[in-house]
């Protein structure tokens, strides 16, 4: 695939702090790519550099392989964190005021329907649900028709429901041939939108590929759970490895059928016992730690 956006030695300082050191990558046209990371990695300094925000105090970032330049701005779109709609007035007059900062729109019609907002354009924005609001935002983000979408954790706060009929709708998006960037701390988020992802930690890329390639590369184990309250006090297993949590214990193993057999020995009760297999969370937390981040 045809590289759209590229970064080269890409380094930000902050008063002596490297927020970003040295970040290299190439994200294709036409794919979903997530940044993710703990808290303080650099991924939110990475993306603003990404969008033209912020400048960055050294290294190279080309669009199309040129340069950052005015038509990128008019390229993108952004849906940030948190954004401020205007109050008293409907969506239909939001995507009509944001569009007038553009010489390119999209018909509202166009984007209602993209976004699913039929049922609630002719609104009062402060009436809106959380996830109306997130649809409402996203309509905004697209009214210049981008080549290049950053989605900024777009669904932190939303129930599972509005969340995954928020992944149908960037679904939906990817079909129109639109490049997206987009930074989340959900996981599985992650793994059901993304083509290819790069983990960020300590202002530098630790790894990077399709959320398949990564999980296949860096595991060949399943994970057993059972309650704490199942298997108190758990000690050694031979050949696996055992991580206690706050209410549960995880058994790491290549070998389930033995590690069953070591469990049933041992008394231990397997009527709530789950058996799953690795995951982009597992990944994040081997390679970040599972330290509080501030």
């Amino acid at each position: 695939m045809t590289a759209l956006l590229e970064t080269h030695g890409l380094v930000k300082h902050f008063r002596g702090v490297q927020a970003v050191d040295g970040v290299d990558l190439t994200i294709p046209a036409g794919c979903c790519f997530g940044l993710l990371g703990p808290n303080g990695a650099g991924k939110t300094t990475t993306v603003e550099m990404l969008e033209g925000i912020q400048e960055p105090s050294s290294g190279e970032i080309r669009y199309r392989d040129k340069p950052l330049g005015p038509r990128f701005r008019q390229d993108i779109g952004i849906m940030f964190q948190s954004t401020a709609l205007q109050d008293h007035i409907t969506g239909r007059e939001n995507l009509q005021m944001f569009g007038r900062f553009y010489p390119r729109t999209l018909p509202i019609a166009e984007l209602a329907e993209t976004c699913a907002l039929d049922e609630f354009l002719d609104r009062d924005a402060r009436k809106l649900s959380g996830g109306q609001r997130q649809r409402l935002l996203l309509a905004i983000a697209l009214v210049n028709d981008p080549e290049l979408l950053f989605l900024d954790e777009p669904t932190t706060g939303l129930d599972p429901q509005a969340r995954r009929n928020f992944w149908e709708l960037i679904h939906r998006i990817k079909t129109q041939g639109k490049t997206v960037v987009l930074t989340t701390h959900y996981m599985e988020e992650a793994y059901h939108l993304c083509d290819e992802v790069a983990i960020m930690d300590h202002g530098r890329i630790i790894a990077q590929g399709s959320p398949r390639e990564l999980l296949a590369a860096h595991f060949d184990d399943v994970v057993l759970q059972l309650p704490l309250a199942d298997f108190p006090n758990p000690t050694p297993l031979d050949a696996h490895t055992i991580i206690q949590g706050h209410d549960t214990v995880e058994i790491l193993t290549c070998d389930v059928n033995s590690a069953i057999q070591t469990l049933m020995a041992r008394n231990i009760s397997l009527a709530r016992l789950q058996i799953r297999p690795r995951t982009l969370e597992d990944l994040f937390l081997e390679l970040t730690g599972r330290e509080l981040r501030s």
